[in-house]
């Protein structure tokens, strides 16, 4: 039997299943990655926002984290929420030697508006965790908050992007689209080239989870030996798709649709 191909999600949760852990896991799956996940926060959420939060012990996250590298290696992984300074230590001291594609969503902000993230935390994150990353996937805002820039054109998107990359030496840096207008336009640097990846803008305010669903797709198509650049091109597609066939459930900003590639084979 060839090799299954596994991937470990290191954030908090959503019991809606639209963001978080639950996203990842099912984009995994849907991508055919065995996923694995570390529980950091339990977060009662929905689509209308965060209601509350409990952190998980730096002690239980380090125990998580050593009772699946004890077991089962996995050829890539990807944090989501780390909410603060105890829980991103830990979380670096488990992983920092790991010679496996880590992929970084800088979970700050909900699409609700909810801050996530404490300001020291923040500190940490750019200065400890991002240097270990092989790529950072901000959004708009989050790259604002990591490089001090407002970004309001696609040349700041570059230049954000660049920044990323050469101040805090991440790997490489993906920063995405999504809060500007018309066409859904990311940019990847990879510490020599920029690359473009452009999709339809799809009007809907079904967009609870895709930060999550991107990166977690990334991530699969990265523990299953694809380069970064055809990481990213296929998680584009994989999640233009999933908001394209988006779900109207909830009351607030509906969630992605994992299957919806499977939908589309058969269109």
């Amino acid at each position: 039997m060839p090799s299954i191909p596994k991937a470990l999600t290191i954030a908090g949760t959503d019991p809606t299943g639209g963001a978080g852990i639950q996203a990842d896991l099912k984009t995994f799956q849907e991508l055919k990655s065995y996923g694995m996940s570390v529980i950091t926060s339990v977060v009662a959420q929905n689509t209308t926002g965060v209601q509350d939060v409990q952190n998980m012990s730096s002690s239980m996250i380090k125990q998580q984290l050593e009772s699946v590298m004890d077991d089962i290696p996995f050829q890539s992984f990807k944090t989501g929420m780390l909410a603060n300074v105890p829980i991103m230590e830990a979380v670096y001291a488990e992983l920092a030697q790991l010679d496996v594609p880590y992929v970084m969503d800088p979970v700050m902000v909900t699409t609700s508006g909810d801050t996530l993230v404490s300001e020291e935390a923040r500190d940490y994150l750019r200065e400890a965790l991002l240097p270990l990353a092989a790529v950072v996937t901000p959004n708009i805002p989050e790259a604002e908050v990591l490089t001090g820039m407002t970004i309001q054109t696609a040349d700041d998107m570059k230049q954000a992007s660049q920044q990323i990359v050469h101040k805090y030496n991440a790997g490489a840096a993906l920063v995405k689209g999504g809060h500007m207008q018309g066409k859904a336009v990311d940019f990847l640097y990879d510490g020599q080239t920029i690359h473009t990846f452009t999709a339809e803008r799809i009007e809907t305010s079904n967009t609870h989870g895709t930060g999550c669903t991107y990166s977690a797709a990334i991530t699969a198509y990265l523990s299953q030996g694809y380069t970064l650049y055809d990481a990213v091109r296929l998680a584009k597609a994989f999640v233009t798709s999933a908001i394209r066939h988006s779900f109207s459930i909830g009351h607030g900003s509906g969630p992605t649709n994992h299957w919806a590639s499977r939908m589309e084979e058969f269109n």
